[in-house]
């Protein structure tokens, strides 16, 4: 019941403290209340944050600073890190890129376009708690039980979004004809097969554009976890895939704007 209330209570207060603080700006002075709304949704938005992650790993990656890389790429993922090879390095980076597109990008956005700040700030607080304790052990298996479950529920549709986007964005930036093709086909074949019900759709839609396989064996405090494999090993993980991943995710988030600015404007 305390799981509960805390998976309905934070969001709730989230969204109800939002909305007065915008409505009693715009009370003062219209202007102001647009102020307020939008520093509030710029918050939500963590393109910015997600690329400087990712340049914290690859750049020491790059330079074959192997334990910087490492521990730039624990701040990112839950999983152990500290015995990673260069290719378990980028396959961890390239899929908290493909599934942070979806849950730190493509979902705020979708509710700023549903609700204004106040919904996807509730968005965010849902996200958060699932974070903190939507972890599937002893520890958490009870209070945590509503908040992952609200999570999964908030992130159905955007993580199909993100992985369509995903597929379209292939098209734009890696310029190469066979990559829509096999975004699509991978996202079809391999997007259902990951634990989570929304996961592996944008993590396998980048799959297939990059030609790379992801999944395998992931550890948890020392723990072996494993993973389905999601695209097929085409090319091996380099550090350009990052790169790659990067770009994917960043035109998948431009043409997302594209579309929420259009359905608007309609």
């Amino acid at each position: 019941m305390a799981g509960v209330l805390l998976a309905l209570g934070l969001p709730s207060l989230a969204f109800g403290l939002a909305w007065m603080l915008v409505t009693v700006g715009t009370g003062v002075h219209e202007w102001l209340g647009r102020g307020l709304g939008i520093m509030l949704a710029f918050t939500t938005l963590a393109w910015r944050d997600l690329v400087d992650h990712v340049a914290g790993v690859r750049n020491p990656l790059h330079a074959a600073s192997w334990q910087e890389a490492r521990a730039a790429l624990s701040r990112m993922v839950g999983r152990d890190t500290d015995q990673l090879s260069e290719p378990e390095i980028v396959r961890a980076t390239v899929e908290t890129v493909a599934e942070s597109a979806s849950d730190g990008i493509i979902a705020p956005l979708f509710y700023l376009m549903l609700g204004g700040a106040p919904l996807a700030l509730a968005y965010k607080a849902v996200s958060t708690l699932d974070s903190l304790v939507g972890h599937h052990n002893e520890r958490y298996r009870d209070f945590g039980w509503a908040s992952a479950r609200l999570d999964d529920l908030a992130n159905w549709i955007p993580a199909r979004v993100t992985a369509l986007l995903i597929v379209a964005a292939s098209a734009l930036v890696l310029h190469r004809p066979a990559s829509i093709i096999r975004s699509a086909r991978t996202l079809w074949r391999d997007g259902h097969k990951h634990p989570s019900p929304n996961s592996g759709r944008p993590e396998a839609a980048m799959a297939g554009a990059l030609g790379i396989r992801l999944g395998g064996t992931n550890y948890y405090h020392g723990i072996p976890q494993e993973r389905p494999f999601l695209g097929e090993a085409i090319e091996s993980l380099s550090i350009g895939h990052i790169d790659r991943a990067k770009r994917v995710m960043t035109a998948a988030y431009l043409l997302g704007l594209a579309a929420v600015w259009g359905l608007l404007w309609r």
